[in-house]
């Protein structure tokens, strides 16, 4: 059993997910960064502990690294997967080339930057027509009215898909991504017995709702292909076949799921950074030539993807600790972005701040965040549009944290407006 230096000291508790839902443990990972930046966390049965990376270098080195770490046995979650779960699980971000390079390939050109640019007529209406919703109500909870809202209807246009079944999309995501937390889910991961889900995503009931509606999709694009993102889909060929139901599927929730819950967390820190920050907010409503920079800011400070994980090929040496293959290595964001060694006063928000090479798509690699150019149009569109539009916004409760230790989640973020 592999030994960290502070295993005897110190328990960084991160799998204690009611930790998460009180606050981020910057502390812990201010800690682990001096004193073991490739940690060996302990975990309980069935699941036997994981190597936490922390420092940006070392996070870094571990996405570019592909041939020492992979994404085959599951990059998504913590848990350990059998051979059985990893094949009925497997989605484009749990492979690893040349099976990932050419299914990513298929839809890659949909999401570069003058592919998303396309769409920004569309996305400013929608944003106007949400945020015309939301202030009218002066006292609202701002993830319900707004953050959620964008980035799904957004994904629905460009996936081709209803508009009145964003809210179904909506309902799905969080019973996936908060598949840990009571309130998003009748069946707690880590709690409750979860066996009979164990071959779908997250281990959530809801998953067969969504595989179910996907497989109706895919009915009618064979019927009726065109060029959207999952006609190109089915059109996939990786390793000379097309893809099995299960695999579109598993690719389908990817990119419905997925691509929501990142925007929309980042959408619900950014605002609850700004609201923490009111000389910030000032200073961006002064000056919108500001936005492109305060939306790399936005992102580093939120991070709403707290880690992945990758498992070791082979035995490797990573900063002084001896990794052997079959070891689960995860690498955490949250800590990489505020690397003091890489972000001067990482825990000061500053919308100005330049360079900002914060991790929050990833740090590069074959893995990049297909939806980042997506995501930074979003959050930028979205505070163009509502700060002319608001003289004051104010907090009128706590904001609630998701219980997570995958997503950095905000389930309600309550706020007071006054409008121009």
């Amino acid at each position: 059993m592999p030994s960290g230096d502070l295993a005897d000291l110190f328990d960084p508790g991160l799998t204690d997910l009611d930790q998460f839902a009180e606050r981020v443990p910057f502390d812990t990972f201010d800690r682990l960064r001096r004193e073991a930046p490739v940690y060996w966390h302990p975990e309980g049965p069935p699941n036997h502990g994981f190597w936490a990376v922390t420092r940006h270098d070392d996070v870094d080195r571990v996405h570019h690294d592909v041939k020492t770490y992979s994404s085959e046995v599951g990059a998504v979650s913590i848990e350990e997967l059998d051979d059985e779960q990893l094949a009925t699980r497997k989605s484009m971000i749990d492979m690893d080339a040349p099976g990932h390079t050419q299914l990513r390939a298929t839809v890659n050109h949909r999401f570069t930057p003058r592919a998303v640019g396309a769409y920004m007529d569309q996305l400013r209406i929608l944003t106007r027509e949400t945020l015309d919703q939301a202030l009218a109500k002066e006292q609202f909870d701002f993830v319900d009215e707004i953050s959620r809202r964008v980035p799904v209807r957004m994904l629905c246009r460009i996936l081709d898909l209803p508009m009145e079944d964003s809210e179904l999309f909506v309902r799905w995501g969080n019973a996936l991504f908060g598949n840990t937390d009571p309130e998003y889910t009748p069946v707690v991961f880590g709690r409750d017995d979860t066996e009979p889900y164990r071959h779908l995503p997250f281990r959530s009931p809801s998953g067969a709702e969504l595989f179910a509606y996907a497989s109706n999709v895919a009915a009618e694009r064979g019927r009726d292909p065109g060029p959207d993102v999952l006609s190109m889909l089915l059109r996939a060929v990786v390793d000379g076949r097309p893809l099995t139901e299960r695999e579109f599927q598993n690719n389908f929730q990817l990119l419905l799921v997925a691509g929501n819950e990142t925007t929309r967390q980042a959408i619900s820190h950014s605002m609850l950074a700004l609201m923490d920050h009111p000389e910030q907010l000032r200073r961006l409503t002064d000056d919108p030539s500001l936005m492109p920079v305060a939306v790399e800011e936005m992102l580093r400070w939120a991070t709403p993807i707290y880690q992945f994980r990758r498992t070791a090929t082979r035995d490797v040496v990573l900063r002084g600790q001896r990794i052997r293959r079959g070891d689960k290595v995860v690498a955490w964001y949250i800590s990489a972005n505020r690397d003091e060694d890489v972000f001067a006063e990482p825990y000061r928000f500053d919308i100005t701040r330049s360079p900002n090479p914060h991790v929050t798509f990833g740090p590069g690699g074959p893995h990049f965040c297909l939806g980042a150019h997506l995501a930074r149009l979003e959050l930028r569109v979205l505070f163009e549009e509502l700060l002319p539009r608001i003289r004051h916004i104010e907090l009128t409760g706590p904001a609630t944290r998701l219980r997570s230790n995958f997503i950095n989640g905000i389930k309600h973020l309550p706020v007071q407006v006054a409008t121009k």
